[in-house]
């Protein structure tokens, strides 16, 4: 069994290779050359730091159990593999002595840099007071391509294939992010006088966590949920096809969101961010 579902894992990852080289290849690095960029950048990828959550729990609440009074798993290994990617994701070590989720540290991330947190603020808030997700989107004026690829992962989450929950989640992490995005990083890092160690940070824990630790895992997940069943793999190659896509079509309306602020509002190059002192968000000089 474990060789028959190794083969089925090997052939979707064949799949998705078109896929996965078209988004590491996209144009949208290249316009990532400046601090106004990549703000543009974080305000829309934030939400589908927000959404891996969402999947995770899903995942959690379908594998786990969440509810009282309490029942033993049915699949005690993926119970396992779920809390532990959990733990890491909810609650890991902030890098200031304290815990926070990944989620979180990419919205700290955001304010330091001078990144605007008021969408996925608004989107947030919508939803503690209630809002269904699709009408908190609206409310909230998310980007719409942030709001499509949001809708496609509840897609996932509402219809209730586990298999198909499962993929989106294994296939879709931010190992998508390439090499050259952290490079990207780092040398914006200088020019912004240190204030990307937050952003460095989160790609270092969340990137470096999914590659190592989490995608592995992920992976068995998949195999363990599958099996031999061929028509569960079929759906979960679909689910991961779809994902890939959506985050294709994410990249592309993030790419045009750069490309029509530096139209309407030009990029003088590389803008430095300045610190008052030490724990205050950074302002960009302008």
């Amino acid at each position: 069994m474990e060789k028959a579902t190794a083969n089925q894992l090997e052939h979707i990852q064949a799949s998705l290779a078109p896929l996965k080289q078209a988004l590491l290849n996209h144009p949208i690095y290249q316009e990532i050359d400046g601090l106004e960029a990549l703000r543009v950048f974080m305000e829309h990828h934030v939400f589908a730091v927000w959404d891996f959550m969402s999947l995770l729990k899903a995942l959690q609440r379908r594998v786990c159990c969440v509810e009282i009074p309490w029942l033993p798993a049915a699949d005690p290994t993926g119970s396992r593999l779920v809390n532990e990617i959990v733990v890491a994701e909810e609650s890991d070590d902030d890098g200031q002595g304290g815990f926070v989720s990944h989620f979180e540290l990419y919205h700290r991330a955001m304010i330091r840099c001078g990144a605007s947190t008021a969408a996925i603020d608004s989107f947030l808030d919508e939803l503690r007071r209630g809002r269904p997700v699709p009408i908190a989107l609206e409310s909230a004026g998310v980007p719409s391509s942030a709001c499509r690829f949001v809708r496609q992962t509840f897609d996932f989450i509402e219809n209730g294939n586990l298999c198909a929950i499962a993929s989106a989640f294994t296939f879709g992490r931010e190992d998508l992010l390439p090499l050259v995005f952290q490079r990207i990083v780092d040398e914006l890092n200088v020019d912004a006088g240190g204030g990307l160690e937050d952003f460095k940070y989160y790609l270092d824990r969340h990137i470096g966590l999914d590659g190592e630790e989490h995608g592995p895992m992920a992976n068995r997940l998949l195999q363990s949920l599958c099996g031999t069943d061929e028509s569960r793999w079929r759906l979960a190659e679909q689910a991961a096809l779809d994902s890939l896509e959506a985050r294709r079509k994410l990249w592309d309306g993030i790419f045009d969101a750069i490309r029509w602020k530096k139209s309407k509002a030009p990029f003088h190059g590389r803008h430095r961010l300045e610190v008052k002192h030490p724990g205050q968000a950074l302002t960009q000089r302008a």
